[in-house]
């Protein structure tokens, strides 16, 4: 192993390293048992539901997001079945996956056996982590392909390897299809590259290569774009122009960063940084610490969400354990690994239901408001809810399915063949295809994301039963307007909860408006 005194027998290294392998497996298996047991408290999360219909619409691309997510939740609705428990265990796994990968990577940048287990539990304990790895999402595997490109990048530093570019690559353009966000990094890892010793490869062929390679696994998607218009950009753009999203100044984003990924962890990120520009070892491979700093600087000036640059942290977990680790050696600083052990495992038991349900919802609540700090919202929409998004986002679909279904049934034969749904959103409308089929529903059509591109099918607007809309916005524009239903779910986000309308006799072409009904936002 790296930093191994020339006395040590093979014997013992091999004791040491199998001892480090078991430390490092238990943290993994912990990490991953917590998430496995907790992954069916509360309900299917909004996101979720709108993978499942992607999923039923398999292609290269999407409004809102690559393919790759619609491909992973295929894979598990066709193997697992369509419990949350079978729908979570992938994101579970690729939990588990990333704390071995960052002992990987602390053992390639020089760290023994502290250095490695730590690097591995500092990551484990990193707050957001838990929410990423506990809800099928993009950002459950968008750590995974940060990490990997950054350990093949300390792999090539080691090695003088050129021909793993091409392995780069390859995880470059998988990430791409997985979360366009891998760009930044990708391009973040080039200006570390420029900026540090090590921009001696961009002279050589192979790192183009793996530049090519990257590019080819992405083209389809690309392709789709092209075709489509470019329907991510304009997203993005409507985004920018309704203020969805709460924008945060530089230092609101930075501090909040104590938060989304807890104290210590971030203290560890922090000495990882610092190791990496300053110190004589860690400049080896101080084009991390750069990707790191670009990547953070676009995310800030992008506007985006204050967990969008927690994909590089385990790098600097790694760094950070090794640099710790050192110090630690130091008489007068033997100290400060049990305490940053200590005390990182003391934060994460009082905080870990913040990121996974532990508790029941009546329990959460009661701890929420024991809290000495508010949450911090990314969306104005959030802001009132009882319970963070990430939890609120999981309550009331099958109820609001079951109402649907009461005002479905209460139609005559003639008006439930001619009815169609239609949702507000992709959430409302990705409920309803889930749950629906149990309560005799049709699927349901909408405006929203990528629901607009798969039309109105045979919808007439004889009779439409609409969620998500306002009666004051529907008067006029039917024959008969009718509030047929109320929802309300004391722990759902509000505009889930409302009216259940039924309109008779829309007085347009539902056909014929259906552009006016793209809502990308």
């Amino acid at each position: 192993m790296n930093g191994m005194t020339g006395s040590t027998t093979a014997p013992e290294k091999f004791e040491l390293a199998r001892s480090t392998a078991v430390l490092v497996g238990l943290i993994a298996l912990t990490k991953l048992v917590l998430q496995l047991a907790t992954d069916g408290r509360y309900g299917y999360f909004r996101d979720e539901l709108y993978y499942i219909a992607c999923s039923r619409h398999l292609d290269w691309g999407y409004v809102d997001q690559p393919p790759l997510i619609a491909v992973v939740t295929w894979l598990e609705l066709h193997i697992g079945g369509t419990s949350l428990h079978a729908l979570r265990f992938l994101p579970a796994i690729a939990g588990a996956v990333l704390v071995l990968l960052v002992a990987f990577l602390a053992r390639e940048m020089g760290a023994r056996k502290f250095g490695i287990w730590f690097a591995s539990l500092a990551t484990a304990c990193i707050g957001v982590l838990f929410v990423m790895d506990y809800l099928l999402t993009m950002n459950a595997f968008e750590p995974l392909f940060w990490s990997g490109c950054a350990s093949i990048l300390v792999r090539i530093i080691n090695t003088g390897n050129q021909k793993l570019w091409l392995w780069f690559g390859v995880i470059a353009g998988i990430g791409l299809q997985n979360k366009y966000s891998m760009g930044i990094f990708g391009l973040s890892i080039v200006a570390g590259l420029l900026l540090a010793p090590e921009r001696k490869a961009l002279a050589q062929r192979w790192i183009w290569i793996g530049g090519v390679v990257a590019f080819l696994i992405f083209l389809p998607n690309l392709i789709w774009n092209v075709q489509h218009h470019w329907p991510f950009v304009e997203l993005m753009r409507n985004i920018r122009e309704s203020g969805r999203d709460v924008e945060l100044t530089p230092l609101r984003y930075i501090g909040e960063q104590l938060l989304v990924v807890m104290p210590v962890p971030l203290l560890v990120a922090v000495i990882g940084l610092f190791y990496l520009f300053f110190s004589r070892d860690g400049g080896r491979y101080r084009a991390l610490a750069w990707a790191f700093v670009v990547s953070l600087a676009i995310i800030i000036a992008m506007k985006g969400k204050n967990y969008y640059i927690v994909p590089g942290y385990p790098m600097l977990m790694a760094a950070g354990a090794v640099a710790i680790e050192r110090a630690g050696e130091r008489k007068h600083w033997a100290w400060l690994k049990p305490a940053l052990v200590i005390v990182m495992l003391a934060v994460l038991a009082v905080t870990l239901p913040l990121g996974i349900p532990v508790l029941s919802a009546e329990e959460f609540l009661h701890y929420e408001s024991k809290l000495p700090f508010p949450l911090p919202v990314s969306e104005k929409s959030h802001r009132g809810a009882a319970m963070p998004q990430y939890y609120s986002d999981q309550f009331g679909w099958e109820e609001m399915t079951a109402a649907v279904a009461r005002v479905y049934g209460a139609l005559t034969p003639e008006e439930r063949k001619e009815v169609c749904i239609g949702a507000g959103n992709y959430g409302e409308a990705g409920a309803i295809d889930f749950f629906g089929p149990k309560y005799g529903l049709p699927n349901a059509v909408s405006g929203h994301q990528n629901y607009f591109l798969w039309g109105p099918r045979d919808c007439t607007g004889k009779v439409l039963i609409l969620l998500g809309e306002r009666p004051d916005e529907w008067q006029g524009r039917c024959d008969r307007l009718e509030v047929a239903a109320e929802l309300y779910h004391p722990y759902a986000i509000r505009f889930e909860n409302g009216p259940v309308l039924v309109c008779h006799g829309f007085k347009a072409n539902v056909q014929e408006i259906w552009p006016q009904t793209k809502n990308w936002d």
